[in-house]
């Protein structure tokens, strides 16, 4: 529970860090965002060192299928657009080889 803790805030640091940075450069927000965004992307880079793996690889492959689907969610949530059925049949699986990567068993 720990580890996907970590991989959910590790997945809004880092949508919130470039949301910024596309909010200050595409959207004309004032520079501050793009401060704010920075550290949001340090925030996100501190929380993956805390997983508990054995190799960052590891760490990043489940962190890609969180990402995407919390990136969903970000759709719905802040930029008020609904996912379709795609978007969610994606999510999903990418959250089902998220947890085999993180939970199949291990030889060594």
């Amino acid at each position: 529970m720990r580890q996907a803790a970590i991989f959910l805030g590790a997945a809004i640091a880092e949508i919130a860090g470039c949301y910024a940075f596309w909010g200050w450069l595409r959207l004309g927000k004032p520079l501050w965002f793009a401060a704010a965004g920075m550290a949001s992307l340090f925030v996100f880079a501190w929380l993956l060192t805390l997983v508990d793996v054995a190799a960052a690889g590891r760490a990043y492959a489940v962190y890609g299928g969180v990402y995407v689907a919390a990136s969903l969610v970000w759709l719905r949530f802040v930029e008020g657009v609904p996912p379709d059925r795609w978007d969610l049949i994606g999510g999903t699986v990418c959250l089902a080889g998220a947890s085999i990567i993180l939970w199949g068993p291990r030889s060594a």
